[in-house]
């Protein structure tokens, strides 16, 4: 460039600058209407999401960034690391939005805000038939939307949408961790049951729990984690989500006074996504390069903070006299070590959101499996929850007493959301790693929970995970942080040693 002349790449960084910042303004318009706005604003909800969806695809779309992206890359050359990194990405997301015309996208925005409202309706009182002709409205514009973005990426109708959350997922890798990981699980989970049997149960804390309390607690933790209440906050919600934008990070959870661990436990998972956004590079805020690589290492973060370091007994031990001074009358409760047995307590369970890390990647497996037959039109949304409850029975051996605590607990579909599942255990397997990982290169990590103090843990999350932000594929980004790509056996392991310790 010389003189006054924009260059084809700054241009584009323009252009993606707007863009960025229409979707951050969707991601609060959704947080929004799952915390905060009356139910009778739905449809004017709708009208306004599509609007966005439909400005912020026509901007990629039109003729001129497709021109601004080709001659860009005779500047490449010229550009450093970073910002060459930022244009691959600024390439990929223009792929995925060229699959698709904006009518299509209007659409799908549209039939995912009535869906998911007559979801949180259905939910709570158990009756599927009430949001399946919504759900079957949303499937069919999703199998649209797989079918030309499977055209343009040269992938199968399913791997195109996992793209989307996850780049460059391929089922044959999923199919070799999960195929893994089942075959793993019935033997594994039967010797935990039984010792857990053989051994004393838990002492069950007794409520009520008032949600003040537990809000109050709540946040005291999240400052714990690190997280700063200048630049974000934490509300309630039918299904906890972290959301929001890296400078006002936006997380909820749901509440209920009988029983305190999993609020808080959700209170946590949301914390450790909240600090990989905030962990994001600051110089990069509002380019696809400083966004989070993808919602695998994303489930990474939440689960290292939730599973790996938050339910050992390092924490629990920190946690013990909080929960004493919050909740006064349950000392045997919440002692350290019988805490920690709570939240170890592995049992087949219903809830994903609720699941111990043992159980947890069945629930993963299951939706993988059902959302690959729903895009492939092998399972019609009229069979979902039979489908649902089947395999429930052949990969925990318990069928859900109605659809409230099977097909209808997950958010994800009812909003338009099908290929993300598969981050879920992705993630919780990467988690263990990038732990066992920072743990070695720092053994005083451990220790520094038990104080109460994470700092050291964030300290080496940063650099190896936060700021690499979407610079670097997930590959390369647990690859350089732990010496190996995604092991499924370092997570086994990790289960082995918390579950059944020699």
């Amino acid at each position: 460039m010389t003189g006054n002349t924009v260059g084809a790449y700054e241009n584009l960084e323009q252009r993606f600058r707007r863009w960025s910042a229409l979707r951050d303004a969707a991601g609060m318009l959704h947080w929004d209407m799952s915390a905060m706005m009356p139910e009778g604003g739905h449809s004017a909800r709708a009208e306004q999401l599509a609007a966005l969806g439909v400005v912020s695809h026509q901007l990629l779309t039109e003729p001129k960034t497709g021109e601004l992206l080709a001659a860009a890359g005779e500047e490449e050359r010229g550009l450093d690391d970073w910002q060459r990194a930022n244009l691959n990405e600024m390439r990929r997301v223009h792929v995925h939005a060229t699959a698709l015309n904006s009518d299509l996208v209007e659409a799908m925005s549209k039939a995912s805000t009535a869906c998911e409202a007559v979801w949180r309706q259905a939910r709570p009182a158990g009756d599927f038939a009430m949001v399946q002709p919504h759900l079957e409205a949303i499937i069919r514009l999703v199998r649209e939307a797989a079918s030309a973005k499977a055209e343009k990426l040269g992938l199968s109708p399913y791997e195109a949408l996992m793209d989307e959350y996850e780049p460059g997922s391929r089922t044959a890798d999923i199919d070799a961790v999960f195929g893994d990981y089942a075959a793993f699980l019935p033997e594994f989970l039967g010797s935990v049951l039984e010792r857990q049997a053989q051994g004393k149960p838990p002492v069950e804390p007794k409520g009520p729990f008032p949600v003040a309390a537990q809000k109050a607690l709540g946040e005291r933790v999240m400052k714990t984690i690190g997280f700063d209440f200048d630049h974000g906050r934490l509300d309630t919600s039918l299904h906890p989500f972290c959301g929001g934008v890296p400078d006002d990070v936006r997380i909820t959870t749901r509440y209920s006074e009988d029983q305190v661990t999993s609020a808080l436990m959700g209170i946590i998972h949301e914390t450790g996504h909240a600090m990989y956004e905030r962990g994001l590079p600051a110089q990069w805020r509002l380019q696809p390069v400083g966004q989070s690589r993808g919602m695998a290492l994303h489930e990474s973060q939440s689960l290292l903070v939730e599973m790996q370091a938050s339910r050992s007994l390092d924490f629990c031990t920190f946690l013990s006299p909080l929960l004493n001074e919050a909740f006064p009358g349950n000392e045997a409760a919440f002692a350290p070590e019988n805490l920690q047995r709570l939240y170890s307590r592995v049992e087949r369970g219903f809830i994903r959101v609720d699941a111990d890390e043992v159980t947890y990647p069945a629930h993963v497996i299951l939706r993988y499996r059902l959302e690959q037959a729903l895009v492939k039109g092998d399972l019609q949304v009229a069979d979902l929850p039979g489908a649902w409850n089947e395999g429930m029975q052949s990969l925990l051996g318990i069928k859900p007493p109605s659809d409230r605590e099977g097909c209808l607990q997950d958010i994800h579909w009812f909003d338009g959301a099908v290929g993300y599942f598969p981050c879920y255990s992705l993630g919780a397997m990467t988690a263990a790693q990038l732990y066992a990982a920072a743990c070695a290169a720092n053994p005083d990590i451990p220790a520094s929970i038990a104080r109460g103090d994470f700092s050291a843990l964030m300290a080496w999350l940063r650099p190896n995970v936060h700021e690499r932000a979407s610079s670097m594929t997930t590959r390369e980004i647990v690859t350089a942080a732990t010496g190996r790509p995604l092991d499924v056996g370092v997570f086994k392991a990790h289960l082995q040693q918390r579950y059944l310790p020699d």
